[in-house]
């Protein structure tokens, strides 16, 4: 009896000294712990997202890819992968779960050094919105009094929205909705059950199970999920087989633009970074310009055909590089080196015959190139001319020569070069003032200058339209005349003349306006 009533004082003053240390420890810590009541309204980092004026993407810009989720759009699947994988218990705790900690405890005393914090999914929201990484004993009595309190203010489902969108899950993806985009390219609504896992199972290590660095790892860690939902009850043996036998088919995918408008995508992004700072990239501010993409795609045509069809009539000036005598792999490692500007991209050919030209594109695909779009390759010689018409395709092109080909509407390929001239194109609405379109040079890859708006012109004839709209507009007609004659202005004070006179050094006389203009 003496032994049992001592087991049991020992028992007793062991529960009184935790909940005393506890309480001292909360009593002590409380002041300092932030409010968790600024979880309900905390800005998670967004980047900014440019788009036309008919909703389609233009850009985005930031560090952190992540594109919020509610609670009601997160699929019942990846929920339960994730807390098969994370937090088993989740429905059951208040924040804190002793087997986990105790198990982290025993692990620890065994190893002599920490090898799990024994984290709920309430503790893991606490440690990322408010606390930082250290490993240390006060950052853990912080995160467990932090969890208990999230667990009074905040529903489950709300603390499962805020842990979804905020973890970081590797190639700058953070969230679910991120993540699913960077390796399967949709939405984690539209995902299959075995992707839900390998998503779900990121969190703990994103480099380690990152599908794309650590594949086999990656499926590791599937499996082992997948494994757990079957044991745990939450799908069928069908779904479980099913999903194990998929194969590891994450690539990496980058948002990608609707529209081709980098430059007005750069003047959108300096407007607000000049208005709001760097907060300008997560504060996640959605700009939508007034450029339909419809007109913006049209313009682009419009530079490019125009500039291609201006470089044609000078000439040839011959391939970018030459690299003859090298293997497929070296020409494909030199091709590696380039990149598309204003969708013309580089080739190396690879075989010249009577007909054309065989090339090998970046992606290592053998293609074609006809005769009929060489025929204008004159060599060019200066501005104003040209050499010999080619009779083959040899007198143009070598094996081995770094060339750009421009793809056509059905798929095959036309020769081409990048142009030596540049242009710039602005579409105004004459009734407001708004940007319809707007390129600023032949390819934004190629040259960042905006000619549109950066550059420094001479008045030139663009002082044409408003002198011969108001002189429509005061009566005049395509059939006036009007006089070419010599005129002189004479400055006064500075003893200057100046004397304007046409392109020719002629004058004459009396013209009609159409003439004239």
């Amino acid at each position: 009896m003496r032994l049992l009533k001592f087991f049991w004082w020992s028992f007793v003053a062991v529960i009184c000294a935790l909940v005393l240390g506890l309480s001292g420890a909360f009593l002590y810590l409380s002041p300092s712990l932030p409010s968790v009541e600024a979880l309900r309204s905390i800005q998670l980092q967004i980047p900014l997202r440019v788009y036309s004026s008919d909703g389609k993407l233009i850009a985005e810009f930031g560090e952190m890819r992540r594109s919020p989720i509610r609670f009601a759009d997160i699929p019942p699947h990846f929920i339960q992968a994730l807390l098969s994988a994370e937090d088993d218990n989740f429905a059951n705790h208040y924040g804190v779960d002793p087997s986990s900690l105790m198990r982290a405890a025993t692990q620890l005393l065994k190893s002599g050094h920490i090898q799990t914090g024994g984290s709920t999914i309430t503790m893991q929201v606490a440690k990322n919105f408010f606390l930082s990484s250290e490993r240390s004993f006060s950052r853990k009595t912080n995160e467990i009094l932090l969890a208990l309190q999230i667990e009074r203010e905040l529903t489950k489902d709300e603390i499962l929205e805020l842990y979804v969108n905020k973890i970081y899950l590797g190639n700058r993806a953070y969230g679910i909705e991120a993540a699913a985009q960077v390796y399967y390219g949709k939405s984690i609504r539209d995902v299959s059950l075995a992707q839900m896992a390998m998503i779900a199972g990121l969190p703990k290590a994103p480099s380690r199970f990152n599908p794309l660095a650590n594949p086999v790892r990656a499926k590791e860690r599937r499996d082992w999920i997948l494994g757990r939902m079957y044991k745990l009850g939450k799908i069928d043996e069908a779904s479980y087989q099913t999903a194990l036998a998929e194969p590891i088919n994450a690539s990496y995918h980058v948002p990608t633009p609707e529209v081709n408008a980098p430059y007005i995508a750069e003047m959108a992004r300096a407007e607000m970074v000049g208005r709001y700072g760097s907060d300008a990239y997560t504060e996640g501010f959605r700009v939508t310009t007034t450029v339909p993409s419809d007109l913006q795609e049209i313009a682009n045509k419009a530079v490019l055909n125009g500039l291609t069809a201006y470089d044609e009539r000078h000439g040839y000036r011959g391939p970018e590089s030459r690299f003859p005598g090298k293997t497929r792999d070296a020409w494909l490692q030199e091709l590696s080196k380039q990149r598309p500007l204003g969708g013309l991209e580089p080739v190396i050919v690879t075989e010249v015959s009577k007909t054309g030209l065989q090339v090998l594109t970046r992606a290592g695909n053998q293609e074609s190139v006809a005769w009929e779009t060489m025929k204008w390759a004159r060599p060019f010689l200066n501005t104003n001319s040209q050499g010999r018409a080619p009779q083959q395709p040899a007198d143009v092109a070598q094996v081995g020569d770094l060339i750009r080909v421009q793809r056509l509407d059905d798929g095959s390929l036309k020769f081409s070069q990048v142009p030596g001239a540049q242009s710039a194109l602005v579409s105004l609405d004459p009734n407001s003032g708004a940007i319809r379109a707007l390129v600023g040079g032949f390819s934004f890859e190629q040259s960042n200058y905006n000619r549109a708006m950066q550059a420094k012109r001479q008045p030139g004839s663009s002082f044409k339209p408003f002198v011969y709209s108001a002189a429509l507009d005061n009566g005049y007609t395509a059939a006036s005349l009007v006089n070419d004659a010599p005129i002189v202005f004479v400055d006064e004070y500075l003893d200057k003349v100046w004397r304007p006179k046409n392109d020719t050094n002629t004058f004459l006389g009396p013209i009609r306006m159409r003439e004239a203009l």
